[in-house]
């Protein structure tokens, strides 16, 4: 008996010299644990022993235990409460804030490229007295093609150029369907603009994509000709890239115009000299144009005899890829942040 009374004086003068020199809550339940486990504490295993202890013998020895263990309870508590609220403090002295400093603004947005180009070029083109119109992206086929002089055998009616969301349903091809909108309901004379977004069934790659973006332009009055047509692209194409940019037309081929251009500029990187970006031609293929077709006109109700005009297209994204120097038109339809932080203002 004499034995185990000795080793629980040892056991409580170590347990309490452990508990007064623990560093963290951490180091404190170890320190727990080694004393007061109930598998391989200390004080366990005195109490482990009782058994061949006398009767009167053992409630004396589980008296002075139970003593002990009160007693490195309580001196556990008050030192994890110590410990505790010394690393609380510790913490907030590190994530301390000082709420006296200027508050960090959220990044700003920015307009998207194509947005910018289009919204430039919508400008130009005001500036020459055009009003800008905006269209459904979902159209029938009369306004995608029948009042356009295509007729349904004709080769761009095939679905595989084209998607199809019903019988008579599609997503426009082009924004010229704008253009027939405003013919029918309104009289000439008139000039408008109509930027936005089409659909092709077109394989995605570096200078394709199924969506892009087109602007539309038509003017209808008397007496029009293509030296108009001419003159009003030269101005714009000189003032959306330079006034030493050059254009050209040739001869082309469209449904809704006779006659029709293809319209080429001076290449922005060479100047005309020839590189990769243009293939070594000097030129850049920028959209068509053309005197609008007299089927048209009489589609919409208005007299070809009285009224003429011309109509012309361009590929916004087109555009944008020679004024930023891109050779990627996928760039435009991710979400890379890298990318679009370029044109951040």
């Amino acid at each position: 008996m004499a034995g185990i009374q000795e080793d629980l004086i040892d056991i409580e003068s170590a347990g309490r010299s452990a508990i007064a020199g623990a560093a963290s809550v951490k180091e404190l339940d170890e320190i727990r644990h080694g004393y007061l486990g109930r598998k391989a504490g200390r004080l366990s295993a005195i109490l482990g022993r009782l058994g061949g202890l006398a009767p009167e013998q053992r409630r004396e020895v589980g008296a002075a235990a139970n003593q002990v263990k009160a007693a490195l309870e309580q001196l556990l508590d008050d030192r994890s409460q110590e410990l505790s609220a010394a690393e609380l403090q510790d913490r907030l002295n590190r994530e301390r804030i000082d709420v006296t400093l200027p508050g960090r603004w959220p990044a700003r947005g920015a307009l998207h490229p194509l947005t910018i180009v289009a919204r430039e070029a919508s400008s130009i083109f005001a500036g020459l007295g055009y009003t800008v119109v905006d269209g459904s992206e979902v159209e029938t086929e009369w306004y995608n093609f029948i009042a356009l002089n295509i007729p349904p055998h004709h080769p761009v009616r095939d679905e595989h150029d084209s998607f199809y969301i019903g019988e008579d349903l599609l997503l426009r091809t082009e924004t010229s369907a704008d253009q027939i909108h405003v013919m029918e309901s309104q009289s000439p004379p008139l000039r408008i603009l109509s930027p936005g977004r089409v659909h092709r069934r077109d394989a995605v790659d570096a200078r394709h994509s199924h969506t892009f973006h087109q602007m539309e332009g038509l003017a209808i009055d008397r007496n029009i000709s293509f030296a108009d047509l001419k003159g009003t692209l030269e101005y714009f194409w000189k003032a959306m890239l330079g006034p030493e940019t050059q254009s050209r037309f040739r001869p082309d081929y469209f449904p809704f115009t006779e006659p029709s251009a293809e319209v080429s500029v001076t290449c922005v990187q060479c100047a005309g000299r020839g590189c990769r970006l243009c293939s070594q031609t000097g030129w850049l293929e920028m959209g068509g144009c053309g005197m609008v077709h007299p089927n048209v006109l009489r589609n919409v109700g208005y007299d070809p005899e009285e009224w003429q005009g011309f109509a012309f297209g361009l590929g916004i994204d087109r555009v944008a890829m020679v004024r930023y120097n891109l050779s990627d038109i996928r760039l435009f339809l991710e979400t890379d942040l890298r990318f679009l932080y370029q044109f951040a203002g």
